[in-house]
């Protein structure tokens, strides 16, 4: 439910709205527009009589939100969220690249592709310490080594890092991840999601491999309900019945995020078809279609790589791809955020 005020409501009379509805037991998102005041009501609002609200002078009208996604709804929130991360603007107007190898291998490998992405324009440095695998056989990540090779490669290269978490039990481990990403196979696990809900820590959040809109939004829902709206979302590609490419690149999504939640969103090109030479296409839509940013896996020697090393583009490659994105963000009058 929303409760949109009158023009120029008073402060006081607002405040103490507000703490009415939290004497209710509801929750409440407050978003002051440049001319609408909203305020969000999250909780059972099926007790609520409408008319019981508009008894407030200070209300304009009231509404009902029927999708099953309040918080992160555009109606809850009509401005974009804009997320400051690492002194780096995530939203809408500005455009980020998290590049870097799908796992971590070794202190030089990480260091190498650091040191290359951040001079070629990335924002973020992205790399796989525990990995999800679909056989038990295949290698798994280096772990909590692999994350304190990541602290290291930040820490020579002033790159804020975005890593994988695949279990609650793991949060501790993450306190100086810059961004947390929960990745496609977690995507519904509901209880690590409650527990990203309650840290404070921005999560990059990437659909199922065969997600509805409806569920990846709900799931974005879940981290919201803890309390935790540090949330960007990530396109990565759906399971179709086309056997030629890893994944499809659903790039409808990202107009339709933005029509329906406030949220930021990225694609990841990479995974979307599972193939280094349709990155720098797929990157080109995703720019084409409104994304605020992409996520691009880079490798030193990705013959050798130990993971996707098929999608990862090799140094020159992401050279290459950087320079395209750099004249069509700037075609789309975007700022693209670098390490400066």
């Amino acid at each position: 439910m929303i409760v949109i005020l009158k023009p120029n409501p008073d402060k006081e009379r607002v405040a103490r709205l507000i703490k009415h509805f939290h004497d209710m037991g509801l929750n409440t998102n407050y978003s002051e527009g440049s001319s609408t005041t909203i305020i969000g009501l999250l909780g059972d609002t099926s007790r609520i009589d409408e008319n019981d609200i508009m008894v407030y002078d200070l209300v304009e009208r009231v509404q009902r939100v029927t999708e099953p996604f309040k918080g992160v709804n555009r109606k809850m929130h009509p401005q974009d969220t804009i997320l400051e991360v690492a002194g780096r603007k995530i939203g809408e107007g500005y455009f980020n690249v998290f590049a870097g190898p799908c796992s971590v291998e070794s202190e030089s490998q990480i260091l190498e592709v650091a040191e290359a992405v951040k001079k070629s324009g990335a924002s973020f440095l992205r790399g796989g310490a525990f990995k999800p695998r679909t056989s038990p056989y295949s290698f798994q990540g280096m772990e909590a080594e692999g994350l304190k090779l990541l602290l290291e490669a930040k820490r020579q290269t002033g790159l804020p890092i975005v890593t994988e978490i695949m279990s609650e039990k793991h949060l501790d481990l993450f306190a100086d991840v810059d961004i947390i990403q929960l990745g496609a196979r977690n995507m519904q696990n509901f209880m690590l999601l409650k527990e990203l809900g309650r840290s404070q820590k921005p999560i990059l959040l990437k659909r199922g491999l065969s997600a509805t809109m409806e569920e990846f939004l709900m799931a974005a829902e879940y981290i919201f309900a803890g309390g935790n709206h540090n949330v960007i979302l990530c396109e990565r590609g759906i399971r179709t019945f086309e056997t030629m490419i890893r994944n499809n690149l659903d790039i409808s999504a990202v107009p339709l995020v933005k029509t329906l939640s406030h949220l930021p969103i990225i694609i990841d090109p990479s995974h979307a078809a599972g193939k280094r030479d349709m990155v720098q296409p797929l990157s080109r839509a995703a720019i084409a279609s409104g994304a605020d940013g992409l996520m691009i896996e880079v490798h030193n020697d990705p013959k050798r790589a130990l993971c996707d090393g098929a999608q990862s583009l090799n140094i020159p490659m992401f050279e290459t791809v950087m320079a395209d994105v750099k004249r069509r963000v700037a075609f789309e009058e975007k700022q693209l955020q670098t390490c400066e």
